[in-house]
């Protein structure tokens, strides 16, 4: 009898990596391009949200946040400030990799809310096809947790149902969402309880 295969669902910004484009990525910029703080935080969460789910390029939302206004530095410079933002946290990701490379019949498929430009780069700078079989980002599919569609996709992609999934997020609320399908959901604390459940849940190095 063959077994009905576990799935790995894992968020990025916050598990794996910084968030992408986070409030203390805002305000550094805010500091270092001399910008008006308020101003574009209150553009920012006016449009971010249509951004993340691929409603408006990158473009759009910077034309949008900064550069309503003459600015004395390029949109080039600024979104080269933004890449630059995104850094592996400690103790996940190369473990991860080497996780995945021993255990290759475990699928492992990211739910994340991130615009596609940011996403596409996180992936390429930090090698994440190494770890994920399939990417399911806000950006790509126009959805975004906590929308039960964006898990209930990753499942259908998945072609299992909600008990045999294992959720990751580190924001304890979307967790609680993905929980409420029937996964099982955890919120990400720290690398060393999150990596214990994975190692108790699958088969592992």
């Amino acid at each position: 009898m063959t077994s009905i295969p576990k799935i790995l669902f894992l968020d990025i910004g916050g598990v794996l990596l910084s968030n992408a484009w986070g409030h203390e990525s805002r305000q550094k910029a805010a500091d270092l391009f001399n910008l008006d703080f308020p101003e574009t935080e209150h553009l920012h969460n006016f449009i971010f949200n249509v951004y993340e789910i691929g409603k408006i390029t990158l473009d759009e939302y910077i034309d949008i946040v900064v550069f309503n206004k003459e600015r004395s530095f390029s949109k080039e410079s600024f979104k080269e400030f933004m890449f630059a933002q995104s850094t592996e946290l400690p103790g996940m990701l190369q473990w991860l990799k080497e996780w995945k490379a021993a255990n290759r019949n475990t699928r492992i498929i990211s739910i994340n809310n991130e615009g596609k430009d940011l996403n596409d780069y996180r992936i390429k700078k930090f090698q994440l096809h190494q770890c994920f079989d399939v990417f399911v980002s806000s950006g790509e599919v126009g959805m975004r947790k906590p929308d039960p569609g964006i898990f209930q996709l990753a499942m259908g992609i998945a072609k299992v149902e909600p008990g045999h999934c294992f959720y990751f997020d580190d924001r304890i609320i979307l967790a609680q969402a993905a929980a409420r399908l029937g996964i099982n959901a955890y919120q990400h604390q720290d690398p060393e309880s999150t990596k214990e459940i994975i190692k108790k849940s699958f088969y592992s190095i």
